[in-house]
Formats: structure tokens, sequence, C-alpha cells
């Protein structure tokens, strides 16, 4: 009888968070506000100004810049040759 007096009296003092999980209430403060911290972290890096999503659409943008100055390079190599032999029949 001796023992269950003492587990209820244990069970009493103990709150819900030290009963399911182990923890005083001051560590699951501290785990709760570090789960929650990096969970903001993880949002920045994800969404934010820096994030992974704004250096793949720079990437993006980079090939698509390297691709236009391929195209208006030829474009312009074109044109010179037209405006060249336009040049050469004028000069006749």
């Amino acid at each position: 009888m001796q023992n269950e007096e003492l587990f209820e009296e244990i069970d009493n003092e103990q709150n819900v968070v030290q009963k399911y999980l182990g923890l005083s209430l001051k560590k699951f403060f501290i785990l709760v506000s570090v789960v929650i911290a990096f969970g903001i972290y993880l949002g920045i890096i994800l969404y934010g100004t820096n994030s992974v999503e704004v250096l793949l659409n720079l990437q993006d943008y980079e090939t698509y810049l390297q691709n236009e100055v391929i195209r208006l390079k030829s474009e312009n190599a074109e044109l010179q040759r037209e405006y060249f032999e336009l040049k050469e029949i004028s000069a006749q």
C-alpha cells in the first residue's frame, strides 16, 4: 500500500509536460523556442530575399542572358555582312 501512495504522490507533483514528455517545464519551453526559431530560419532561407528560390531564378536569368548574347552576336554578324555587301555594291 505504501508503494501506491508513493506513486500517487509523485503523479500529483508532476505537471502535464513532465508526466507525458519527461521534461521539466523550463526545458520544454526552451525546446519549443528552438523549434520555432529553426522554423523561422528555414522559412527565411527558402523564401526570403536571399533565398534558394532567388538564387535559382538568378541562375535561370543568367542562362537567358548568355543565350541572348549569342543570338545578338550572330544577328550582328549577319547585319554587318549585309552592310558590307550593300557598301560594296554602292561603291561600284
